[in-house]
This record gives structure tokens, C-alpha cells and sequence, in this order.
């Protein structure tokens, strides 16, 4: 017999979550509000509108028949990529999006909120078999908020990067930059461990489920199955942007040997020299500079470095004469407590981006969340200094084009070994 739903916890842990998407806009200018820097980007503003179109759509509009909605004309604006809900306003054009104001869309979330919160308190007087389906898509919007408070923050980190004032977001104790400058956080067991890691291998067991499965996952972190794995070293340590500066000065970006062909291509088109963020005087005099949240900040040595593609994690890889990891070798390791700075950034694997055997996309237009995106990406795994907390998870399968660099995205070493 199912268990209940806590509805007090549920309730805080929305306002909190929801009120942190708020928060993230604090200091903002309202030019800021609607800048796209790039089509891959969407502006704060939108952000904080589509949230809020997802719970509507997905939740209120079905579950609370009393709920206010929007503007109609709203969820062609705020629709992401959700062609079974209907048309929508083409991603390059979100910047345009002077209106609704701000003020209209942050007394859209209240309105949204108070909803939540309502059929949260309605739980409690319905049986618990008839709370399932609603509690998923709750637990659903709530993970799916907090993946767009880590986008705002790298869309935002795009376009102010795009201004030769160099703006900052935010600086201090508590700013998403001080976060990543406090340095690695330890996996469990490998507190001074620096050099290579080596796993034997075999018959694995990866994706989310087993009977001690708990917690939230997406679709496409399942099902559990088997997986085959030769013995294979991880490195201990990212990449960091001193070993990825001697990249630089060996010719890294001038050796077409290194790099996959589209890669080299791509790079060539658009002038890549260093990471996304750097700044100096180039590969003649050096990089002495990093543009991040924060502003520019002196380039440190030590920090790993972030802002790459994966044509470039990939040629940085070769040119060390190792490899990338595949998401199987990453999560059978870091579930054995192997691998140090876990969490510090996305890391990219050598996995395309493809359903694991068996897997089924959820029923319904939300099925659309991830299944359809299967193709032409690669898997990046763990979390960032940008991920929310609680966030992260070891099954947890992110994905991007592999031409895209503006994620807080790094990488990390791997070699056959035995």
C-alpha cells in the first residue's frame, strides 16, 4: 500500500525551488531580461515564462480545472520544442520578447503557485493511488525548473560575454563564481588522489533501477541493464587550464591530425583558439584572462577548464594520448568512489546520445522531454558549479551537440588498461 505524499515538505520545497528561479534575476537590468546572445540561448525572461507554461500545461491545466490560465497567445511564446502541444515562436527569436513584462510574467508564476499549491492541499483528501500521476508530473516540473536555473546562468554568461564592457553578473561568497573557485569537492575515498584510476572491467550494471533504486529520474536514465566493459583507467583530476594551455602552445589548434574532421571544420570557421571564455593576447603571448559570471578574472593554472566542445575535448584527448570515457566507464567509476572533483563541471564522455536498450519515453506529449533528441548529441555526465544542489545523480545523463561549447562543460581522461 502506497505511502501518503508529505504535503507539507512538498509545498516548502516548491516555494523554494520556485522562488530560487526568482532570485537568479535579482540584480538584473531589464535589458538583461530579454537577452540572446546566440540561437542556442533563450533570455532570463523566457526562462522564467516557459517554467511556469510547463506547470500550466502539463499540470494545472489537467488536474485543477478552477486555475486561471494565461493569456492564451502565451504558450506559442513560452512552448520550448513540444510540436504535439502546437506551433511556437522560433528559439532564434526569443530576445524579441519585450512583452509580456516582466512584472505580467512574475504575477503569472504567483498565479501558477498558488495552483501548485492548492492541489498539493488536495492530495491529502483524495486516495493515494489517484496521486501518483500528478505527484510524477509535480517532481517532473520541479526537476525540470531547476535545470533551467543552470541554463539561465549559461545563457546569461553567453550574451555578457558578448559585450565588450565585459558586465558582471553577480560576485561574493555566495555567486555561482566563488562556487567553482572554492575548488574540487572529493568523491568519497579519493581525498588526496591524483594520477590514473584503474577499473578491471567486466559485466556492469548502469542506468537507473534495481530494487534499491529511490529518487527522481528522467526517462532516459533508464532502464538498468547490463554492459560490457574491457579493464579502463580514469584519471583522478580534470583537465585543467594548464594542462590545457600546453594544448594550446603544442599547435592543438592548428593540427588537423587531432581533431575529427567536423570538429576541425568548425573550428576553422569560427576562429577557435582557446576555450569559449578566454581572454589575453593569444597564442602568441598567452591567455592571462578568463571572462565568467564574476567578470574577467585572472586564468588560473590549476582550476580545470570549462567552456569546451566536445571537438575539443576530444582533439585535447588525442593530442594527450588518451581518451575520452564512455558514460559507462564514468558511472561504474565514479559510483566506486574513483574519480576526485565530481560536480565541478559537466564532463564529456565519448557516448553518443542514444536510448538505452529497452527504453520507452514517457506517455504523452511530455514523452517529448528527452527520447526525441536522440541523435547527432553526445552524453555528458555528473553536475556543475551551476547545477542546483540535490540536482545531481550518478545515472544523471545530460546531452549537447558536440560543436557546443557555452556549458559549463570539462573533461576528464581515460586509456585502456590491463
Amino acid at each position: 500500500m502506497e505511502s501518503p505524499p508529505d504535503t507539507a515538505a512538498l509545498a516548502h520545497r516548491l516555494g523554494t525551488i520556485r522562488r530560487q528561479s526568482e532570485a537568479l534575476i535579482i540584480g538584473l537590468e531589464s535589458e538583461d531580461l530579454c537577452l540572446q546572445g546566440m540561437a542556442d540561448a533563450s533570455p532570463p525572461k523566457w526562462h522564467l515564462g516557459h517554467t511556469s507554461w510547463f506547470f500550466e500545461t502539463f499540470l494545472l491545466a489537467n488536474e485543477l480545472p478552477e486555475h486561471e490560465p494565461a493569456d492564451s497567445r502565451w504558450g506559442y511564446l513560452f512552448n520550448s520544442y513540444y510540436d504535439a502541444i502546437g506551433e511556437r515562436l522560433a528559439r532564434p527569436l526569443r530576445g524579441l520578447l519585450t512583452r509580456p513584462t516582466i512584472a505580467e510574467v512574475l504575477a503569472w508564476r504567483q498565479r501558477i503557485d498558488a495552483g501548485l499549491l492548492l492541489l498539493i492541499e488536495r492530495l491529502d483528501q483524495v486516495p493515494s493511488a489517484h496521486c501518483a500521476a500528478p505527484l510524477a508530473l509535480l517532481e517532473l516540473g520541479l526537476q525540470h525548473e531547476q535545470q533551467h536555473q543552470e541554463l539561465l546562468l549559461m545563457d546569461l554568461l553567453d550574451g555578457f560575454a558578448r559585450n565588450p564592457l565585459e558586465p558582471a553578473y553577480r560576485s561574493g561568497p555566495d555567486s555561482p563564481e566563488a562556487r567553482y573557485a572554492a575548488g574540487p569537492r572529493q568523491a568519497t575515498g579519493t581525498e588526496g588522489t591524483v594520477g590514473w584510476r584503474e577499473h578491471p572491467g567486466g559485466l556492469v550494471a548502469i542506468g537507473h533501477g534495481g530494487e534499491e533504486a529511490t529518487g527522481f529520474h528522467f526517462d532516459n536514465e533508464t532502464p538498468r541493464h547490463r554492459h560490457w566493459l574491457e579493464p579502463f583507467a580514469l584519471h583522478g583530476q580534470l583537465v585543467s587550464n594548464g594542462n590545457y594551455a600546453a594544448f594550446i602552445a603544442d599547435g592543438g589548434y592548428r593540427r588537423p591530425e587531432l581533431w575529427m574532421s567536423e570538429g576541425w571544420a568548425l573550428a576553422t570557421e569560427r576562429g577557435w583558439q582557446a576555450p569559449r571564455y578566454w581572454r589575453g593576447s593569444g597564442p602568441a603571448q598567452g591567455w592571462e584572462w578568463e571572462f565568467t559570471l564574476a567578470g574577467r578574472r585572472p586564468l588560473r593554472p590549476q582550476a580545470p577548464v570549462r567552456h569546451l566542445s566536445w571537438f575539443e575535448a576530444e582533439a585535447y584527448a588525442r593530442w594527450a594520448g588518451a581518451r575520452l570515457a564512455t558514460e559507462a566507464e564514468w558511472e561504474v567509476a565514479t559510483a566506486a568512489g574513483l574519480l576526485a572533483d565530481c560536480g565541478q563541471l559537466w564532463e564529456w564522455t565519448a557516448s553518443p546520445y542514444r536510448p538505452y536498450p529497452g527504453f520507452l519515453p514517457t506517455a504523452g506529449a511530455v514523452g517529448e522531454y528527452n527520447g526525441k533528441f536522440m541523435s547527432s548529441q553526445f552524453v555528458l555526465r555528473g553536475h556543475s558549479f551551476l547545477t542546483p544542489a540535490g540536482h545531481g545523480r550518478l545515472t544523471y545523463r545530460n546531452f549537447f551537440p558536440p560543436g557546443s561549447r557555452w556549458m559549463a562543460s570539462g573533461l576528464r581522461l581515460a586509456r585502456n588498461a590491463g
